[in-house]
């Protein structure tokens, strides 16, 4: 279920990283190929990734040294996306943050300060400082008052090694203790979407959005009314595909055959 004349012929591309240009610290087949293409047929693109660990700048340096040239510009992650809805939630708030630099350096642009004491928001995203200890704290913090948020819904990831846990994961333990659940900003919350077409100057219907997760890309398109591309290069399998109740309208082993 695919046609490659109709996705090659649209003007804008939302594009997600993780599963569909990488997996870890390994490019994917033709991600190059393909990126090349996009540069060369004078296609809007954006990569918009739910990730938080990274900010724009490092993810442009993470592909250079995978042999992909992308300036920080074409980048959008989940980190920037909470942020920004932060901001205007409540301009100069305070937070405690479970998450990686690029998550915490986004919250610092926009105003916001680091609080382990009585913080506005607990914020919650992928990184290595996640420990039974910051839950413990995110946990108390949340019960007296801070509400909870989550970069995005994502249960798992695709790593060169495997599955990892995801953002969705690491926020569950959070939930359940406090019977509170947390408002994920990431995709496919419609505010990210809107955000990406606003960086693209782009319209919905000159636009495709290509992703490798059913429960994050795919329905984020589904449910701006952007024409989807699901990618078989991450962590959805072709099997899995009939169990969910909305259909990808194009189905790729990756973005290399785009590029062909």
């Amino acid at each position: 279920m695919k046609d490659l004349a109709l996705i090659r012929a649209k003007k804008a591309f939302i594009i997600d990283m993780d599963g569909v240009i990488y997996h870890g610290n390994s490019v994917l087949k033709g991600a190059g190929e393909f990126v090349e293409w996009l540069e060369k047929s004078g296609k809007a693109y954006l990569f918009l990734t739910n990730s938080s660990e990274r900010s724009p700048l490092e993810l442009s340096q993470k592909l250079d040294r995978l042999g992909i040239s992308v300036e920080p510009e074409h980048f959008y992650t989940s980190a920037l996306a909470t942020a920004g809805f932060l901001a205007s939630q409540r301009p100069g708030g305070s937070v405690f943050v479970i998450g990686e630099p690029g998550l915490i350096q986004a919250l610092y642009d926009v105003g916001f300060t680091m609080n382990n004491v009585n913080p506005d928001y607990v914020v919650v995203g992928e990184g290595r400082g996640y420990s039974l200890e910051a839950i413990e704290r995110a946990v108390r913090l949340v019960l007296g008052g801070a509400r909870l948020i989550g970069t995005n819904p994502d249960i798992t990831g695709p790593t060169e090694a495997g599955i990892v846990p995801a953002c969705g994961s690491l926020v569950a333990p959070i939930e359940m203790s406090t019977g509170i659940k947390a408002y994920f900003v990431g995709k496919p919350n419609p505010l990210m979407m809107r955000q990406g077409l606003r960086r693209l100057n782009a319209r919905r219907e000159d636009t495709v959005i290509i992703g490798d997760r059913m429960d994050t890309d795919i329905v984020a398109g589904v449910e701006s009314e952007i024409e989807t591309v699901l990618v078989l290069s991450g962590v959805t399998t072709l099997e899995e595909i009939p169990s969910f109740p909305y259909q990808p309208r194009h189905i790729l082993e990756g973005v290399f055959e785009i590029a062909e």
